[in-house]
């Protein structure tokens, strides 16, 4: 069963954005293919999915193969992988890889602790791989994990952005099943060889635009782009709850949710549901010059959430500088300590920024220092730049 002509092999600009699953939204898609199979008249099938990645990305122009190239310092494979997890209705996801490669493979599944995948040894072809793929899920053996299923979703291990409702789309016509003259006349080269090998007029699914394949080097840049603007979706402010509305931290969240156009911004009450639905983004607010104690709380808080092994999470901590009651020299040596704190959070995949805005001042001034500050804070945020890692920004 194959995506459709929307699906081609070239960036969407600036293509939809990768949606991840919380809360309702992962309950809807552990019943979506449940109520197809009841609407259908049918219990749903059983589901899963075979990816060939075995191919050299000759067309990369990289000495990688491009299904293990880096991005946002995170193999390609393995935003695919997260896509297919989500959807909980794929029982089993085949990965056929080199033999070469197997230890790359095991070790990306490993460190970003995919689950559902098994492994099995690429062929000299794609087309082989696949057969190696189906073929181990066919196998009857005692001891064999593996389910046998009723539908198979052969998906490109190098299409990251493949959405449920379109692989909904594709199971749903596996089952219904039938085509025209017209899907085999512009379809692609696997509708012919499905009726040419097992006499079956396979069905053209219409494909989503962002179903597009990293091909060349510059398509890596692309999905780096999209995955950046996904992530920075959601920003949470964290700041002692005890502070009143009227503090410099609260202008300054107000100021972020103009500066940050179509972002959430939330304040960190409930902070550990926010980490727990994925937030990639925290402003820190401390409320004394020196006092790195809310955001060390919340670097423990992340590195035990386990959060940063899919993306980096940026966190910028934010010091307001009173330099009427203690001395400048001994403030600033106090907060350049954040370069020891940005070294242990970088071993955790965490990127850590500071942030001095000065206060007391005049209002006009401080609305200024504010709206920069908020200004450099959604630059950090949409670039995710890590060459700034550890330095003390000043607005």
């Amino acid at each position: 069963m194959e995506s459709g002509p929307s699906g081609g092999s070239r960036p969407a600009e600036p293509g939809p954005r990768l949606r991840g699953l919380r809360g309702a939204d992962a309950a809807a898609s552990a019943s979506s293919l449940s109520r197809f199979g009841a609407e259908a008249g049918c219990r749903a099938p059983a589901v899963a999915a075979v990816l060939p990645a075995g191919g050299s990305g000759e067309r990369m122009g990289v000495p990688t193969p491009k299904q293990f190239c880096p991005i946002l310092e995170r193999p390609l494979i393995s935003y695919t992988l997260q896509a297919l997890e989500r959807v909980s209705w794929i029982k089993d996801i085949i990965v056929a890889v080199t033999g070469e490669n197997m230890e790359t493979m095991k070790g990306i599944i490993q460190r970003y602790q995919h689950k559902r995948i098994s492994l099995v040894e690429a062929g000299v072809t794609r087309h082989r791989s696949i057969f190696n793929g189906l073929k181990a899920l066919a196998e009857d053996q005692p001891n064999c994990r593996l389910s046998k299923p009723e539908v198979v979703i052969i998906h490109d291990a190098v299409r990251p952005f493949v959405e449920e409702d379109v692989l909904l789309n594709v199971v749903t016509a596996a089952q219904e099943h039938g085509c025209s003259d017209y899907d085999l006349e512009f379809g692609t080269e696997c509708l012919h060889l499905a009726l040419k090998y097992s006499h079956i007029k396979a069905k053209l699914v219409e494909g989503s635009p962002d179903l597009w394949k990293v091909t060349y080097k510059r398509d890596l840049y692309a999905a780096e782009s999209i995955i950046k603007e996904r992530i920075s979706q959601q920003v949470c402010v964290v700041m002692d709850p005890k502070e009143d509305e009227e503090h410099v931290g609260h202008c300054l969240e107000e100021m972020l949710k103009t500066e940050l156009n179509h972002v959430q911004v939330t304040s960190g009450q409930d902070l550990q549901q926010i980490i727990l639905e994925q937030c990639y983004n925290f402003v820190c607010v401390n409320v004394m010059i020196s006092d790195f104690e809310e955001t060390q709380r919340l670097l423990n808080m992340l590195e035990e959430s386990n959060l940063s092994m899919l993306y980096p999470v940026v966190v910028i901590s934010v010091h307001f500088l009173d330099y009427e009651s203690v001395p400048f020299g001994q403030k600033m040596e106090k907060v350049m300590q954040i370069r020891e704190f940005a070294k242990e959070a970088k071993k955790g995949n965490i990127l850590l920024f500071g942030l001095l805005i000065y206060f007391p001042q005049e209002e006009q001034k401080l609305q200024e220092s504010l709206r920069q500050g908020a200004t450099i804070i959604a630059a950090l945020i949409k670039e995710r730049n890590s060459g700034l890692i550890g330095q003390l920004l000043v607005a």
